[in-house]
């Protein structure tokens, strides 16, 4: 059992930066992926980032936020963050982080229903 809590969002205008936060408790993995998803009202769950812990890490972005967010991680405070710069107002959405234990099979990054374990989400809103 994992579970996940986000933090970080907020209010901000278009050009600024914010860093959201997920810090995990349970059970731990020795193989894993993190991914960050999105979702805006009406629309549906879209990949945002994610990044894969074996031997070393492989990173995953979706290509409208390449060179605008990054994914990384603190392993002595089991948490995971996604720094975003340079927000637009398209970014606007609720923002989840999740786990996927490969349970020693393959990794699916993308796809939101191979991970297992989500948290509840958090508020990003960017203003124009």
């Amino acid at each position: 059992q994992v579970q996940l809590v986000e933090s970080g969002g907020g209010l901000v205008q278009a050009g600024d930066s914010l860093r959201l936060s997920c810090a995990a408790s349970g059970r731990t993995f020795s193989r894993y992926a993190v991914g960050w998803f999105r979702q805006a009202p009406g629309k549906e769950r879209e990949f945002v980032a994610a990044i894969i812990r074996w031997r070393s890490d492989s990173t995953y972005y979706e290509d409208s936020v390449k060179g605008r967010f990054t994914i990384s991680t603190d392993n002595a405070k089991n948490t995971v963050y996604l720094q975003m710069n340079s927000l637009k107002p398209e970014d606007t959405a609720v923002y989840y982080c999740a786990v996927q234990d490969p349970d020693g099979g393959l990794i699916l990054v993308r796809s939101p229903g191979s991970y297992h374990y989500w948290g509840q989400g958090t508020q990003v809103t960017v203003s124009s």
